[in-house]
């Protein structure tokens, strides 16, 4: 099959492309390389099933015909991250939306199958652990810009049940909770590759607030798994779906296990939340979901562990860093 991923030189997008190909599909990727990096498809420029085309999906006429021949629609591409919400609204709202308005409006024209990611973020400062996909939906004031992606993720998701709604497109929304791996930048704040990173260095583990509230770190191999099923499954169509992991672990004790597994002599040290992001950042004590929805439709059960995570993340700084201190030799 002939597959479009939008965003397909970002983190996860990235990984859905090596896995498609080795499934024998021919691939396409558009990537503006805003968030992306070439360095995570370079491996794969020349093979004959890839091609990368570097520009934004808000280029409506290159959109039209990107999805007019293709069989099947990963809407990969988004504005991504605690640390760039904060800093950059605007772009994160517009990102966001537009891309998906631009994506879902085509794939309906031509009746293609579409996925389109959603997050964790969503459920906002909701309180019923495990979350479930029917769960309410609980965001704070409209003047606490992180909330601003959470709310522009759930105007994608209104918007691809309602072209489910109106013409039944076969479309799947898949909220993703805390997706880790290799390729994944600590750039946007990201966690894991944070405190891998800092463990590695022997530098402080930079934690912020009190490290007592909790995460489910999911490896980006076990959600790739289930987000290319989600689309050969009719079942899913119209559906939302949650996918990581159900194993929940504090900030605290990742930073520990980090340094535990890195062999490392870094200190944990504690910043407020307000010195990292402005005054009046909100943050939640738990996000766990509830992944029954996707074991029932998908058969999907996350196979590897948090220590699996983390080893796979400092095998790849160990892999880069004598290229780096090579080119800094040059």
């Amino acid at each position: 099959m002939k597959i479009l991923i939008t965003g397909g030189a970002g983190f996860v997008g990235s990984h859905l492309a090596d896995r498609l190909i080795s499934e024998g599909h021919e691939i396409t990727v558009i990537d503006d390389l805003s968030t992306g990096r070439y360095s995570n498809v370079e491996h794969l420029e020349g093979n004959s099933s890839f091609r990368l085309i570097i520009e934004t999906v808000l280029n409506q006429t290159l959109m039209e015909e990107l999805i007019r021949e293709a069989d099947r629609v990963y809407h990969m591409a988004s504005a991504v991250g605690v640390r760039l919400i904060m800093e950059q609204p605007v772009k994160t709202i517009e990102t966001i939306f537009h891309g998906t308005d631009v994506v879902l409006s085509r794939c309906a024209r031509y009746r293609k199958r579409v996925l389109i990611p959603s997050t964790s973020e969503v459920y906002g400062k909701g309180y019923s652990v495990p979350f479930r996909e029917e769960d309410d939906l609980l965001t704070g004031a409209t003047d606490k810009h992180r909330w601003a992606y959470a709310c522009a993720k759930t105007l994608d998701e209104f918007l691809a049940l309602a072209h489910f709604k109106e013409t039944r497109l076969p479309v799947v929304v898949a909220r993703l909770f805390n997706t880790v791996g290799p390729r994944q930048t600590g750039q946007y704040g990201m966690v894991v590759p944070r405190f891998v990173q800092a463990a590695m260095k022997n530098e402080p583990i930079e934690v912020h607030g009190d490290g007592t509230q909790s995460r489910c770190f999911g490896h980006v191999a076990d959600v790739v798994d289930g987000l290319v099923k989600t689309l050969e499954t009719p079942a899913c169509f119209g559906q939302v779906i949650n996918f990581g992991s159900d194993t929940e672990v504090s900030i605290n004790d990742l930073a520990k296990r980090a340094i535990e597994l890195t062999g490392s002599s870094s200190e944990i040290r504690y910043i407020s939340y307000d010195e990292v992001y402005g005054e009046g950042f909100e943050d939640m004590q738990r996000r766990v979901p509830s992944l029954e929805k996707a074991g029932r439709l998908l058969g999907y059960k996350p196979t590897r562990t948090l220590d699996d995570i983390i080893n796979d993340v400092a095998e790849e700084f160990r892999a880069e860093a004598p290229a780096s201190k090579h080119a800094q030799n040059q």
